[in-house]
């Protein structure tokens, strides 16, 4: 079996995607062929999962928690696609990507949801102000399980 031909730019543009979303790996697939790439955490290695980072995520102060269902019901309410993991920060001890009072414009990244050993990034559906943020770093989370709100 021969080696399949790589295209050096389809490579530049996975490495460029690796680092403008925050992944740590990326698999792509033509046929029978595959390409992951990979990059190694800065940080000692973990056994089983990821070390949650030191950052928690916590509600606006002063403003009033939110049930499942009103956060649910709100306009600005920023679902889970999947079931996994969420992390608030693109590794162990790095800067949350948003935090409460934060101004995202639509694409901008939010979160990584690890399903499958994959992360997986949420980004903005909408422009606003992150008013708060429902779930804390490492914590499991369900499909359609409300994670943040955009105001």
């Amino acid at each position: 079996m021969g080696k399949p031909d790589l295209d050096e730019k389809l490579l530049q543009k996975l490495v460029k995607a690796l680092d403008d979303y925050g992944l740590t790996e990326i698999e792509v697939g033509e046929g029978r062929h595959r390409l992951r790439i990979s990059r190694a955490h800065t940080a000692a290695p973990a056994a089983a999962a990821p070390a949650p980072a030191v950052v928690a995520a916590q509600p606006v102060a002063g403003a009033a928690p939110a049930s499942e269902d009103a956060a649910k019901a709100h306009p600005g309410a920023v679902t889970s696609p999947m079931v996994g993991t969420v992390y608030i920060a693109p590794e162990p001890g790095a800067a949350p990507f948003v935090k409460v009072g934060d101004m995202v414009k639509v694409g901008d990244p939010l979160l990584l949801i690890e399903a499958m050993k994959t992360m997986n990034p949420i980004r903005a559906p909408r422009a606003g102000k992150i008013t708060q943020v429902l779930v804390t770093n490492a914590a499991p989370v369900e499909y359609g399980e409300v994670l943040l709100i955009i105001e």
